[in-house]
């Protein structure tokens, strides 16, 4: 195994964070489909899609580097929202949660020296600013919205547009 063995552990436990917050996503994404604002609802099960990437690259990195991942079981998932903001704003929770994840990570990595999964999370370090970022904008934009989340839908397919032709 080229990575240490603290650096492994930890990976593995990160592998659930990313898969529970996939399964999050999701909760959140049927509740905004429940409510009738697709582009919410597509918005969250792309994220959801996304950190199950996330998970994936973990388990991919541990067994490039010889380590053993481990698929673990998730806690229970939040269903219940009392409104677009409050869905939100647990995301952006979580967000800021997996940041601090990942920064123990790099921690983690730089006190046992093990430079090859201090140099792979950097990837993970800057996502986490775009997550956190995403999640900060769209929860100001509910807010603006003043409860009119017809315009909060507006914003997101208007956004997930630049970021397709930003992507190409």
């Amino acid at each position: 195994m080229i990575i240490s063995d603290k650096s492994a552990a930890a990976m593995n436990e990160q592998i659930q964070s990313e898969f529970y917050a996939s399964a999050q996503y999701v909760a959140i994404a049927a509740y905004f489909d429940e409510q009738g604002l697709p582009d919410l609802a597509q918005f969250f099960y792309a994220q959801a899609e996304e950190e199950r990437t996330h998970a994936m690259k973990f388990v991919h990195f541990l067994l490039e580097t010889g380590a053993k991942p481990i698929i673990p079981g998730l806690p229970a998932i939040r269903n219940e929202f009392e409104d677009a903001a409050d869905a939100v704003q647990f995301a952006l929770n979580q967000e800021l949660k997996v940041t601090d994840q990942i920064n123990n990570l790099v921690k983690i990595a730089v006190k046992e020296s093990d430079f090859t999964s201090n140099n792979y999370l950097q990837w993970f370090v800057n996502e986490q600013v775009e997550e956190v970022d995403t999640m900060t904008t769209l929860l100001q934009t509910i807010k603006h919205a003043g409860g009119n989340l017809l315009l909060v839908e507006d914003f997101v397919r208007r956004s997930a547009v630049h970021e397709a032709g930003a992507a190409e």
